[in-house]
């Protein structure tokens, strides 16, 4: 079925709910149905439902939270972008961090907002969406830009950054990853490197104000 644009303006936008929490989506189809050019025509409460419902009948935009049952909600915009290209997801999260964002935006996702946004931001942004431009409230653009200024780190640098969240040391590493001292400390230095960050504390703090690791 085809998921491109319809700029008709007699035409209401299909909305469809992803969250694994039922009142959340009941409050949302009651505010957006009684909008003249919106309806929610399907409810998901998880990544491996909206698959299901979207390639039964695909609507034209998704409002995706990311933590969820299952597989995750960047999972399931990746999942869906592959084979619906056209695909208008917008993210509706209570997480803001830089790296929960990136990671969305790369997945492709055009908007992202955070579950205490207004109602208005709300509906500026599906509308937006709707007509295949980006939305981003200005928080969000702000933190996207500060992301957007650290370089990737690499796989193996991202296992090191989890250990050393845990407190572990070189040593420790090593063991735990199978490799050199030496090739722990090299991948520190990177990670230094990468997230201007002067010692291995400040690193981690860093990270986790990022999301780049959890505790």
């Amino acid at each position: 079925m085809d998921t491109s644009v319809n700029n008709n303006p007699g035409v209401k936008t299909r909305i469809m709910l992803v969250d694994d929490h039922s009142l959340l989506r009941k409050g949302l189809a009651m505010m957006l149905d009684a909008q003249l050019d919106m309806t929610v025509v399907a409810e998901a409460s998880s990544g491996e439902e909206a698959i299901q419902l979207f390639r039964q009948d695909p609507p034209d935009l998704v409002l995706m939270d990311l933590k969820m049952g299952g597989i995750t909600g960047i999972e399931t915009i990746e999942r869906l972008r592959s084979e619906y290209p056209a695909a208008r997801i917008i993210v509706l999260s209570s997480y803001d961090r830089d790296e929960d964002i990136y990671r969305c935006i790369r997945a492709g996702a055009m908007g992202y907002l955070v579950k205490d946004a207004s109602s208005e931001e709300m509906l500026l942004s599906i509308r937006s969406v709707r007509t295949g431009h980006k939305h981003f409230p200005p928080m969000i653009s702000e933190k996207l830009a500060d992301r957007l200024t650290i370089t990737d780190l690499s796989a193996k640098e991202l296992e090191v950054l989890k250990l050393l969240a845990q407190g572990m040391s070189n040593i420790s590493i090593a063991d735990n990853l199978c490799v050199s001292p030496s090739a722990v400390k090299y991948h520190v230095n990177n990670i230094l490197s990468k997230l201007n960050a002067a010692d291995r504390t400040q690193a981690v703090i860093t990270s986790l104000k990022m999301g780049l690791v959890d505790l």
